[in-house]
């Protein structure tokens, strides 16, 4: 079968990992110099709203009304869970090069595997160990190159992209129980974690402007509105690969990793960053750990 004929589930997952990519772009875009917690709501509501309007426009609308509370707020657990998650990824953008958030946060695999281990007691082969390691590797070449740049590991924005990205890994692990132990319908879960983030992060954003005078001011940028239909866009294009009879899930979780070779490549360029040589051989080792971990397991 020839699985790059439209429709197929290899055209929608490469189609999803170059909006990511391009949503990774218009974050850095959106928060550079800029107020982060409005660009973060703002951006979320617009993708929230977008989501919300297909499922009205689809009719599935009244059947995520219908859950028992004990649902509700397991999704909102997942949602506080994503919106920390967020909130340290958009401030770490707006500190840290393009070049070297976007490598870090591809490696989120990798932290998905360690709370497989201690949490579902999932045991791996000799090569998705391999892959931690070339992990590792792409980050300990990312600490002197950061380094060199002014931005060390103990730096605020090298710790948040890295507490974003690992919280980002538990939200993943959590799916798998809400979806695949507890078995909560996948479009409820969407539904109202998309809701849930419009009214976290709102309080959130008039927390931060009520308690302390914002370091940047606000600017409304083209970028904002974008950040969240790409976000939008992107998921619709990787559930709908998933539900593909003929998926190969491992090939389909690498396919979207590589949406960081589009931010790092692009990004790098439109951002101007230095050292992009020496930051594509880190890519290149932290790729391939994701490559062993997704391909091998």
């Amino acid at each position: 079968m020839n699985y790059f004929l439209p429709g197929g589930w290899v055209t929608a997952i490469l189609a999803s990992a170059v909006a990511l990519g391009f949503y990774d772009i218009c974050k850095k875009h959106a928060v550079r110099d800029n107020s982060v917690m409005p660009v973060l709501f703002f951006a979320t509501l617009t993708g929230s709203t977008v989501f919300v309007a297909g499922s009205a426009l689809s009719g599935g609308l009244a059947g995520y009304f219908s859950a028992i509370n004990h649902q509700w707020w397991l999704v909102f657990a997942k949602s506080l869970l994503v919106a920390t998650s967020w909130t340290c990824v958009y401030y770490a953008m707006r500190e840290l090069p393009i070049s070297i958030a976007s490598p870090i946060r591809a490696s989120s695999p990798l932290w998905t595997v360690l709370g497989g281990i201690f949490i579902f007691d999932e045991h791996q082969t000799g090569m998705q160990l391999l892959g931690m390691l070339a992990i590792f590797a792409g980050y300990y070449a990312f600490s002197l190159i950061g380094k060199r740049e002014g931005f060390p590991w103990r730096s605020h924005g090298m710790i948040l992209i890295v507490i974003g990205t690992i919280l980002g890994a538990g939200s993943a692990l959590y799916d798998k129980y809400l979806l695949g132990i507890l078995k909560i319908d996948r479009g409820f879960v969407q539904f109202w974690f998309s809701v849930d983030l419009v009214f976290i992060l709102g309080l959130g954003c008039l927390a931060r402007m009520t308690a302390a005078p914002a370091m940047h001011r606000f600017k409304w940028r083209w970028s904002i509105p974008a950040t969240g239909a790409l976000l939008i866009a992107a998921d619709w294009l990787y559930f709908y690969a998933v539900s593909q009879p003929d998926t190969n899930i491992s090939t389909l979780s690498l396919m979207r990793r590589c949406s960081c070779v589009v931010t790092f490549a692009l990004g790098s360029w439109y951002f101007r960053d230095r050292d992009v040589k020496i930051k594509a051989v880190a890519l290149a080792s932290i790729l391939t750990g994701v490559f062993l971990l997704a391909w091998f397991r």
